[in-house]
């Protein structure tokens, strides 16, 4: 908790002053998951510290929540609840009526069907909560779950590691696909070190995903919480079908060009969306990668169409032009 306590200054609300009291319950909040009330909060700072009242207690939950360290939450029970804001993305609830437990997770899609309706409505959507009721697992089959609990920045970094790994491995495909079929020596070359790059990418990634595995025994199994359909398969899995139905140079470059263009927003998008948190580095680091390798084939492109429209003949018609 350290490196929030840190950026105590910067999250303050303007105007209010600091107070140990205040960081002791922010500490002993941001120590614990979930989604608590203010009476649980109350309850768990009671624990330690007997002095502390209760209504400092609500009011520091208030300070937190102007501050963005916290968010609440209304899970229909007649009483707020809060959760973790600093360092923890946005995302959608599912809720159990039979036992209250929520569990937590995130959609692109959804949020881009959000989007779409608030943009025919000429609606300025400042925020979205998606609640979803029904029943867990557990409370339906009687099975019941591990006890142990897992940060959802942790989920997070997983789902988001995952994501750029699909993607990775997807692009070394397709870059090793069209260079065997580019006749253009330039051009092949081009490719083959795009290939070696996401290659060399690839095994840097997952290194570093084991590394995040050996946080947590059982992060690999737990649940997902990053939902991106678009993503799942790699960003550049439906490029390596084209090339494998049969293209001439340009149109390999151009579909590169494409589909390194839907990554850089991909990624820069949520990215930019997402807090602080280790998920969005991984987005953003990617999204700074892919906006290279755009540049590259963008060169790469126009370098080819002028030399092959210096071989062009009078009166053949004109190719298409990439713009930046």
């Amino acid at each position: 908790m350290a490196h929030v306590l840190a950026d105590l200054d910067g999250l303050r609300p303007p105007g209010s002053k600091r107070s140990s009291k205040r960081e002791f319950i922010l500490n002993v909040f941001l120590r614990h998951e979930g989604h608590l009330s203010a009476d649980d909060l109350y309850d768990l700072i009671h624990r330690e510290d007997q002095q502390v009242s209760r209504a400092t207690v609500y009011r520091s939950l208030q300070w937190m929540v102007e501050a963005g360290i916290a968010r609440k939450v209304d899970f229909g029970e007649g009483r707020f609840r809060f959760e973790h804001s600093y360092r923890h993305p946005r995302h959608f609830h599912l809720i159990c009526q039979s036992c209250n437990r929520s569990s937590e997770f995130l959609s692109s899609d959804i949020e881009a069907l959000i989007e779409e309706i608030a943009t025919a409505r000429n609606f300025s959507a400042r925020e979205s909560v998606l609640q979803i009721y029904g029943t867990c697992e557990e409370c339906r089959t009687g099975r019941a779950e591990p006890a142990d609990a897992v940060t959802t920045e942790l989920l997070f970094a997983r789902d988001a590691m995952r994501i750029a790994i699909a993607t990775e491995r997807s692009g070394f495909e397709f870059y090793v696909r069209v260079a065997r079929v580019t006749q253009d020596a330039r051009g092949k070359a081009v490719f083959q070190k795009l290939a070696a790059e996401e290659r060399e990418h690839l095994s840097k990634l997952e290194q570093r995903y084991q590394r995040l595995l050996s946080q947590d025994s059982r992060l690999e199994s737990r649940p997902t919480f990053l939902f991106f359909k678009g993503a799942a398969n790699g960003l550049f899995a439906s490029g390596a079908e084209q090339v494998a139905r049969g293209v001439d140079d340009r149109q390999a470059l151009m579909i590169g060009i494409r589909c390194e263009r839907a990554s850089h927003r991909f990624f820069k998008r949520y990215g930019e969306r997402f807090e602080d948190s280790e998920g969005k580095q991984i987005f953003l680091e990617f999204a700074s990668e892919e906006r290279g390798h755009i540049e590259l084939l963008i060169r790469e492109y126009r370098a080819l169409a002028r030399r092959q429209g210096q071989r062009r003949r009078p009166g053949s018609p004109r190719r298409t032009r990439v713009h930046a």
